[in-house]
């Protein structure tokens, strides 16, 4: 005796049954001068199974309505189908092995957990932000400075996302002074330029936001290194440039994607 299967959920579906078929056809896809008119196949969902009563089938031809269990195996006797159509989206497993569902346009973050620690530039030089001068570069300090942590310890808020992304989203904030700050982009005179703001990153943003970069490997062969690319311009990445005698903390753009730039590599 052959297995008997169960029905199977989401599958394509057309048009009704034929007058006396015994079991549910599969849609074919129409041919000749009959498709112009014909409905394109949808994916529709299968209701549970029902522990009461019976479903009904009517025939097309005939419109006489007759029970369902009389046409099909026991097992799909009770099963009701629906013609609601429904939109069918993409799973993909993002970077953080959440799964997401593929084309929702629909942004928001949620904070997971924040790690704290100094940042350093490839040439091991530590980040040091100066509110005061709207600033941040990298710098030689001493053990002594160190320890205060004063401008220096950073805190990395790290986001869970409801959308797919190219790494995770982090948001960065600092002490100084018995003040906190954090770190955002703003366009000044056309140029996108790096910011501290006085203020809390928050716990929850509903959408996008100045303050969200996305934590990226810095190379495949780079795992204790990172690079950090600013959210709302792809290809836009945290680094350093030369000023003077400062190693000023900027935005920079890389060429292409497959483009190694030393500037923008960082450690924690």
């Amino acid at each position: 005796m052959e297995g008997i299967t169960q029905p199977e959920r989401g599958r394509a579906v057309g048009s009704g049954p034929s007058a006396g078929s015994s079991a549910l056809p599969r849609t074919q896809a129409p041919s000749g001068a009959g498709a112009a008119g014909a409905r394109p196949c949808v994916l529709v969902p299968c209701a549970p199974v029902s522990t009461r009563g019976t479903s009904e089938h009517t025939d097309s031809s005939s419109q006489e309505t007759t029970p369902l269990a009389s046409t099909l195996p026991f097992d799909r006797a009770r099963v009701k189908m629906s013609s609601e159509e429904i939109l069918v989206y993409a799973v993909k497993l993002g970077e953080n092995f959440c799964l997401y569902f593929e084309g929702l346009e629909c942004d928001a973050f949620c904070k997971e957990k924040t790690l704290q620690g100094f940042l350093r530039n490839v040439n091991s030089q530590l980040l040091v932000a100066r509110p005061d001068m709207n600033c941040a570069a990298f710098e030689d300090v001493t053990d002594q400075e160190i320890k205060s942590g004063n401008g220096m310890q950073f805190n990395i808020h790290c986001y869970k996302t409801t959308t797919p992304s190219a790494g995770m989203p982090v948001a960065f904030s600092v002490h100084v002074a018995d003040k906190s700050y954090y770190l955002c982009c703003e366009k000044e005179c056309g140029k996108m330029m790096v910011r501290f703001r006085e203020g809390k990153v928050p716990e929850d943003i509903p959408g996008e936001s100045n303050i969200i970069f996305f934590k990226r490997m810095f190379t495949s062969c780079s795992s204790a290194a990172f690079k950090f690319e600013y959210s709302l311009e792809r290809g836009m990445f945290l680094a350093f440039e030369e000023e003077g005698s400062l190693r000023k903390l900027t935005l920079k753009k890389l060429s292409r994607e497959d483009e190694v730039d030393e500037t923008m590599k960082l450690s924690f």
